[in-house]
């Protein structure tokens, strides 16, 4: 793995909101890197031969570690996963109303 930190991050807009892009990381075949909240939620992702496993199982591992997969879509027809941290779909409301974007279907509910 080779992590290489931006100091200082490099800040861009996307839609309503500035981002602060602050590392990146290259991984070799069957590496991870997990990401966590202060919640103590866990967000892991793994590369592979073929790519990566962008998050972990939707209905397993990714809701135990308080997180809920969403497809959504916004204004310009472009679609996204995003996960929702457990007590705090009400900013997750705001936030899709304030960019206008509309939740597809929730990943974990088949």
């Amino acid at each position: 793995m080779r992590v290489e930190l931006r100091d200082p991050p490099r800040e861009f807009r996307a839609g309503t909101v500035t981002l602060r892009d602050s590392a990146s990381v290259e991984l070799e075949p069957h590496e991870q890197v997990t990401f966590t909240t202060p919640a103590g939620g866990e967000y892991d992702v793994a590369r592979t031969p073929w790519g990566f496993y962008a998050t972990p199982s939707l209905n397993g591992r990714l809701p135990r570690f308080g997180l809920k997969p969403a497809l959504a879509r916004n204004a310009d027809d472009k679609y996204f996963v995003l996960l929702v941290e457990h007590g705090r779909e009400d900013d997750f409301d705001r936030y899709c109303d304030a960019e206008d974007i509309s939740v597809v279907e929730w990943l974990d509910e088949r």
